[in-house]
């Protein structure tokens, strides 16, 4: 039980403005458009049905953020994907 839940705001049209503009620029910052990273998520999504069962009923996630490495700020490709079972 999350006793501090009510100091929680809940997400409105403005919080979920704010999440789709953060989006937007971390597409710009890692330099790939959307086609790039819909053809990204189709082909991992091709691959891991070879070896499990992805959950049709749950929203993939895939977000391109930037990661600090030894070598500086990088992009990296962050996937959130639904699993059911194994084949």
């Amino acid at each position: 039980m999350d006793i501090f839940g009510f100091l929680k705001k809940k997400s409105g049209s403005k919080d979920t403005a704010k999440d789709r503009l953060k989006l937007i620029l971390m597409h710009d910052r890692g330099d790939v458009s959307p086609e790039l990273l819909e053809n990204i998520k189709n082909d991992i999504l091709d691959v891991l049905r070879k070896y499990v069962e992805v959950d049709p009923d749950q929203e993939l996630d895939l977000q391109v953020t930037q990661t600090d490495t030894e070598y500086g700020s990088v992009p990296a490709l962050v996937a959130n994907i639904p699993i059911r079972k194994k084949r």
